[in-house]
């Protein structure tokens, strides 16, 4: 006997909307038809893409364009401003469905436990992207003070070369991105010249691609200096460079600003190598500097403290060291990993029993770790997983796909819509046409103000 198969994505951002896809286009057995409602805190869709990639990537942003093709599908629904843990629990949504997936992702940093990590002027990348992408959930002012021109950034990921390059660069380059006046009057007075960049290793380590280390000389007014201390190859990093084709990109290209001579220009983005974070120094309870100690590769690619330390004189530090998930409520949590714990789909109790109908995917997952692509593949690993699990998953009370909205309705929850985002979607795109400075569009920031335009 066939039947209809509702499940509940719970996040909006590429590994949810990429599970609904997959999961949509599955033969199934023995059900006649699969519906999916995409759940999200955030009044709007694409979670990470829209509030986690720099405003000057407007190539990375392309992706959009194939996540709308996805929630066109009319089988995929879009329910935003639902927080789950608050507005709804796990209990809430077996009540309308046989399934639910967590992919809520990664969104705040991850802790770096080195003395005056809490000092004035001491930030998490996550709070500064969050600020500068136009999250409804951050103050609208960033604390930049006017005597920070020499500026820390810890980590060699994307997001550091992301933070670096938007604090290098002049607030008017910025005017043809998709940035809100907020972001462009708070950069106007950023007084930073120079960004420091620390890695811990050396340069066959770092985590960023090859596009993004090449854009930070796409400025005119910005030098890159790749300092050669620490700027070492040992037989670890050989290996690595044989086994990646784009981390030996990586280095080609940080051998080329090695070799580079500075034009000149007003600001600076430093990349130092083997070099520890290991203190930040402070003043009357302000940050006046970092300190680091000196490593050494020890053959294998890692590295070794040399007791030898260097101190920075920096008057801020952005920690870009990684991205942490939320604990979920009523679901198990492994704090050392930042995870839900799963068996590569299924989540698992604490006793590592499944539970029933309940699947991770994404970040949430694995932790953050890998480009958008490899969301991909881990989406089909967990629909697969669910796809085998159909006749055992429990039928919901509430089958109905007008149920849930009703359910919704009935807790007062000023919800949001893919018809909703659409009309969003316009009006920024209206405010980028009208401003002073036109462009494409101009984000809408104000929670209440999304809202209101989704739901007009």
């Amino acid at each position: 006997m066939s039947r209809k198969l509702r499940v509940a994505v719970v996040g909006g951002g590429p590994a949810g909307v990429y599970a609904a896809d997959i999961l949509t286009k599955s033969e199934v057995p023995s059900v006649d038809s699969v519906t999916v409602d995409i759940i999200d805190r955030d009044p709007t869709p694409f979670g990470l893409i829209r509030y986690g990639v720099a405003p000057d990537h407007p190539r990375i942003k392309e992706i959009i364009k194939a996540l709308k093709r996805v929630m066109s599908n009319p089988d995929i629904r879009f329910f935003g401003n639902v927080n789950f843990g608050t507005d709804l629990k796990l209990e809430d949504l077996r009540q309308f469905y046989d399934a639910v997936i967590f992919a809520t992702g990664a969104r705040r940093d991850r802790d770096l436990q080195i003395p005056g990590i809490d000092l004035h002027g001491s930030f998490g990348a996550a709070d500064f992207v969050y600020w500068y992408d136009g999250h409804p959930d951050v103050d609208r002012d960033w604390d930049f003070q006017p005597h920070a021109t020499q500026v820390a950034v810890l980590g060699v990921g994307n997001v550091g070369l992301d933070v670096a390059r938007i604090l290098a660069k002049t607030a008017d380059e910025l005017l043809v991105t998709e940035i809100p006046d907020n972001v462009h009057a708070g950069l106007s007075r950023n007084a930073t010249t120079d960004v420091h960049v620390f890695a811990r290793r050396g340069p066959a380590q770092v985590k960023f691609t090859p596009m993004e280390l090449r854009e930070l000389s796409h400025s005119p007014n910005i030098d890159v200096i790749v300092h050669p201390e620490g700027f070492e190859l040992d037989e670890g990093s050989m290996e690595a460079l044989k086994a990646a084709k784009s981390q030996k990109l990586v280095v080609d290209v940080l051998q080329n600003y090695l070799a580079k001579e500075p034009t000149g220009a007003a600001h600076r983005i430093h990349i130092h190598f083997c070099q520890n974070p290991v203190e930040i120094l402070g003043e009357d309870g302000k940050v006046v500097g970092l300190r680091t100690e000196v490593t050494e590769l020890d053959g294998t690619g890692n590295v070794r403290g040399t007791g030898e330390f260097v101190d920075w004189p920096v008057q801020a530090v952005y920690r870009a060291i990684g991205y942490y998930s939320d604990n979920l409520v009523g679901l198990p949590f492994d704090s050392v990993s930042g995870v839900v714990p799963n068996d590569g789909g299924h989540v698992i109790d604490i006793d590592g029993t499944p539970l029933p109908g309940v699947y991770a995917t994404g970040w949430i997952k694995r932790g953050p770790v890998g480009l958008i692509g490899h969301t991909k593949s881990d989406a089909a690993e967990t629909v697969g997983m669910l796809v085998e699990d159909v006749d055992d998953l429990i039928a919901p009370e509430h089958p109905e796909r007008e149920a849930f909205d009703r359910h919704l309705d009935s807790r007062g929850i000023a919800y949001t819509t893919w018809d909703g985002w659409e009309k969003l979607e316009a009006h920024e795109q209206m405010l980028g046409e009208t401003h002073a400075h036109a462009r494409e569009r101009v984000k809408v920031v104000e929670r209440d103000e999304m809202v209101r335009v989704s739901r007009s």
